[in-house]
């Protein structure tokens, strides 16, 4: 392993922690300890998911949970508060939370100041960064934390957490932070648009696939060589607006009886008792499986035993929406033809009757008719399925992306100690981000030879 050049720890702080829908950050966490970067976590939540995937039993940097509630923990939160009063950046934190507040008056802005606070206190004195995952809440903690600690902060934004940000909070928080990286071309346009001279701060860096996590599936049997002779369609999310799962019952609805198909979610959500309605007044109960929540390696087994991927992502009412979800580049991986929807990142991705099919949101007789050309015909399954896997492995590996956010860190990157040429992997990622979006922006990075 190699140290990074001021050798001294990161915090990274996180909404939750470990969550099972972020696998994309656990696995980034565990690529940058493996490369020598000293690491600390801290969660604004404690975990609910009752599960862990594998990848967060191989981390091995401690966590530290801030107050959830600031009314749980007052004496923590009074102790942070009188500490931070003597650092040398407190009253500049506090001009720039009450600016934010006059413009956001909500409790919830006032319990980030004192989750800042607490963090700021509860800090070694060797940190030499702080990290953020998340652009919105999380970011807003990191920043007034660090204002009052004085050392540089940067972030990983993802999806919702830019969606739903106000401009004006993006741009301040550009302003003032060392660098940023986001996960796909659409979210660094937004916030390069934003920044305005600020925006130069932004790189692209797709999450990508751990492949070795991912490895090509054995031979199955096919849909018509099984017992039942029906195709399985799988869809891997939680049960929230913005995964669609209402237009995707919708969808299922509208297909004939024939061929033969059956239809099972994984993933827990608020929504998913109202699904499980939707299915039966729909008439399909029969032929759905809800699962609920899994780990990474019961998914896996999902996918090898399914024909179909499905995902139906759209714009919630809030502006809310996936960027590039890590499940399809999963599914993909394991030679399954999917079908989605052209929002955000995904045609980054799927490319239409190339390596999958891709129908407007909120659409489900469109998604019902892809749907339905991809039960009656095997041969399409095939071709969409190999050419998606194709892709993943030649534009969305971890590795690629690993390689440039390992440098932003100070660290040698992949490769440099022995390993594959980091450099051959960024120049590759570069042009397939290109190829995909038209991006050249040298920081610019997809993934050479891959989540939610």
């Amino acid at each position: 392993m190699t140290e990074p050049a001021d050798a001294r720890r990161v915090a990274i702080l996180l909404k939750g922690y470990p969550r099972l829908s972020e696998t994309f950050i656990a696995q980034e966490i565990l690529g940058l300890e493996r490369l020598g970067l000293p690491v600390l976590l801290y969660s604004m939540r404690r975990p609910h998911d009752g599960k862990v995937h594998p990848v967060h039993r191989e981390i091995r940097a401690p966590v530290s949970y801030l107050p959830e509630y600031l009314h749980e923990e007052p004496l923590r939160v009074l102790a942070g508060l009188g500490r931070a009063l003597a650092m040398p950046g407190f009253w500049r934190a506090l001009w720039l939370f009450l600016a934010d507040l006059r413009r956001d008056p909500t409790r919830n802005r006032i319990r980030r100041l004192g989750q800042a606070a607490v963090l700021a206190a509860e800090m070694p004195g060797d940190i030499g960064r702080i990290h953020v995952h998340f652009l919105h809440t999380p970011a807003s903690v990191g920043r007034y934390a660090a204002v009052m600690r004085r050392p540089p902060w940067s972030c990983s934004a993802h999806a919702k957490d830019i969606y739903t940000t106000p401009d004006w909070e993006k741009a301040e928080k550009l302003a003032d932070l060392d660098w940023l990286v986001t996960c796909t071309a659409a979210n660094a346009e937004v916030l390069r648009r934003v920044g305005g001279a600020q925006g130069g701060k932004v790189s692209l860096v797709y999450h990508g696939l751990d492949l070795a996590r991912f490895p090509p599936p054995p031979k199955g049997p096919a849909a018509s060589e099984r017992r039942d002779g029906a195709v399985r369609i799988l869809s891997v999310g939680r049960a929230v607006a913005k995964k669609g799962y209402p237009v995707l019952i919708e969808a299922l609805a509208r297909l004939p009886a024939e061929p033969p198909w059956t239809f099972t979610h994984v993933g827990a959500g608020a929504e998913a008792e109202a699904l499980k309605a939707l299915a039966t007044s729909r008439g399909i109960a029969d032929r759905v499986r809800f699962l609920g929540a899994m780990a990474q390696d019961e998914v896996l087994a999902q996918y090898r035993q399914a024909d179909i991927f499905a995902l139906a992502s759209r714009i919630a009412a809030d502006g809310d929406r996936d960027g590039l979800p890590n499940v399809l580049m999963e599914a993909q991986s394991q030679g399954l033809a999917a079908v989605s929807t052209r929002v955000s990142a995904i045609p980054e991705l799927i490319e239409d009757d190339v390596t999958g099919l891709i129908v407007p949101p909120d659409d489900p007789d469109a998604l019902a008719s892809a749907l339905a050309r991809l039960i009656g015909d095997r041969a399409l399954r095939a071709r969409l399925g190999a050419a998606g896997a194709a892709r993943v492995r030649e534009r969305f590996t971890f590795e690629a992306g690993l390689a440039l956010l390992a440098k932003r860190f100070g660290l040698a990157a992949p490769g440099e100690d022995g390993g594959a040429s980091a450099g051959e992997g960024v120049e590759t990622s570069r042009s397939g981000a290109a190829a995909a979006t038209g991006e050249t922006n040298a920081d610019c990075v997809s993934c050479a030879a891959e989540r939610a």
